[in-house]
């Protein structure tokens, strides 16, 4: 079935038709009234005759009437849902453009693209409502991406012992057209879309800068590995002491390998200290801002110097066995506001930041 949308000139050229159509049988009514008047029973039987088909062809042209303006109406809400589509496709727009080069976002709404672009209805109307529902998919597909992105780098944190919104710019700092308007129905009136969709958007776009905002905190934080082995030889907490055979705290992780091994900073800062210190014999520590800091103890040998910026991955110095040591391997602390903390939590909290990238 196909659908029609009149132009205003033949809208005007079969109005004016319908008028004098109209005109022509109240003439003709009013002509057979007459007549009736002074008519024999024969020629009322006629006029009765003739009165029946032009009521026929009245009501055939008043359901005319009524498809025509049918059809208007319905090209009309054509015209409204092909509107609205556009205003919602300039809404994802802004949207997509902010998750555009995210890592992974591509994979998440691959899915929904393509199916927007099988197949479907052929006729306009029909193409309008596919062009929605794919639209739909495609919001769900990317609040969906956004919200377990943004979940996933809130429970690293938090794994790690730290306040995520701690890490958030204040009020106002996330930024971006879409989540600027506090109230989604003042968002909706910018984007002249309904509230809900616009709400939704708003939603999508405040865990994409949540999570923008938390990764690029990630990257200061030291969240990377102090070696290339994963192997431990020693976890954090109470153990028996290697040299005292008696029960002790050990306040940080221990790492294997082999003389001179690259011990490499877990995150971006400024080179604290160098040098000899009780215990742990040749170490650097590094200061990562906000409270926290990193030391690297039990060196052969350090390859910066206090005040140096360093970057993640860069090597402060060579595995050893100085100071209070049993054999080869790295001592590796981190510590928030003066207390030590767990260096695994951190190290996980890393992994789970590099799998929500």
């Amino acid at each position: 079935m196909k659908g029609y949308a009149l132009s205003p000139r033949k809208q005007m050229l079969m109005a004016g038709g319908l008028a004098a159509a109209a005109m022509w049988m109240g003439v003709c009514t009013a002509a057979m009234l007459a007549n009736a008047l002074s008519a024999t029973a024969q020629d009322r039987e006629v006029a009765r005759t003739q009165a029946k088909y032009e009521r026929w062809i009245a009501d055939r042209q008043a359901r005319l009437t009524a498809a025509v303006g049918q059809l208007n109406a319905t090209g009309g809400t054509t015209q409204q849902l092909a509107a609205a589509a556009e205003k919602r496709h300039a809404a994802l727009a802004i949207l997509l453009t902010q998750m555009k080069a995210q890592p992974g976002a591509v994979q998440a709404l691959s899915p929904a693209i393509t199916k927007a672009l099988t197949g479907g209805d052929a006729t306009p109307t029909g193409r309008i409502e596919r062009v929605q529902l794919s639209q739909e998919q495609l919001l769900e597909a990317a609040d969906t991406y956004a919200k377990s992105r943004a979940d996933r780098l809130r429970l690293a944190f938090r794994l790690a012992g730290l306040t995520p919104s701690a890490y958030l710019p204040k009020s106002g700092g996330l930024g971006g057209p879409l989540i600027e308007a506090k109230d989604p129905r003042a968002l909706a009136a910018v984007l002249d879309v309904d509230p809900d969709f616009a709400e939704r958007v708003q939603r999508a776009a405040g865990d994409l800068s949540e999570a923008q905002a938390l990764e690029a905190a990630a990257q200061r934080l030291p969240f990377a590995r102090p070696t290339s082995d994963p192997e431990l030889s020693s976890s954090y907490g109470v153990r028996v002491d290697p040299l005292t055979r008696r029960l002790a705290f050990h306040s940080g992780l221990d790492f294997p390998g082999g003389r001179m091994s690259p011990v490499e900073a877990t995150g971006p800062g400024v080179v604290a200290f160098t040098g000899q210190r009780a215990g742990y014999g040749n170490t650097v520590e590094i200061d990562h801002g906000g409270g926290l800091k990193t030391r690297y103890g039990h060196l052969a040998a350090i390859s910066v110097r206090v005040g140096e910026r360093v970057a993640v991955g860069q090597r402060l110095g060579g595995m050893g066995s100085t100071g209070r040591s049993t054999g080869t391997h790295l001592h590796y602390e981190v510590w928030l506001n003066g207390r030590p903390m767990n260096p695994d939590r951190y190290l996980r909290a890393g992994a789970m930041t590099r799998q929500a990238g």
